[in-house]
């Protein structure tokens, strides 16, 4: 099953570039065996100010036709690492062939995208900063898996 994360804005060459080009090399040597990946990292940038719905109509077009799409957001499940990385082997086992988590830009992703969303997902009641959720959702998706090769990575 491929994986994108699809985000609003273009991250630039920095630590968090570098924190997620890392996971996201994990990601694929792990993933590999496990019928996960490759991950993309698809980034949208909205050059005419539009907002965010705007942003709503680049990020549909970077999303795969018939993926589970996952939004990022405050407002949406909270999950253990254990139970994500069951989620993800879940839709990998019934023949999804794409998955794309969604993070909107500053001001969020546009209600209408959210809505259409098969999952909400939340890192937490806080809210966080769009270019810091790219490295929590790609170490996250390395730690799942991680989990789901057996591997020490995640210790309980």
């Amino acid at each position: 099953m491929r994986v994108h994360i699809c985000a609003v804005g273009r991250l630039r060459t920095g630590p968090e570039r570098a924190l997620i080009d890392d996971y996201i090399t994990r990601f694929d040597r792990t993933g590999r065996a496990l019928g996960l990946g490759p991950l993309a990292l698809h980034e949208v940038e909205d050059k005419k100010g539009g907002g965010m719905e705007a942003e709503a109509v680049l990020l549909e077009r970077a999303i795969p036709r018939g993926a589970v799409t996952v939004a990022l957001d405050e407002r949406g499940t909270l999950m253990t690492s254990p139970d994500f990385s069951d989620r993800l082997a879940g839709w990998r086992d019934a023949g999804r062939g794409d998955v794309a988590f969604v993070i909107g830009g500053a001001d969020g992703i546009a209600p209408g995208l959210r809505a259409q969303a098969d999952v909400a997902l939340s890192f937490g009641k806080m809210v966080w900063p769009h270019m810091l959720v790219r490295v929590m959702l790609s170490e996250q998706l390395y730690r799942a898996a991680s989990i789901l090769a057996g591997s020490p990575y995640h210790r309980v």
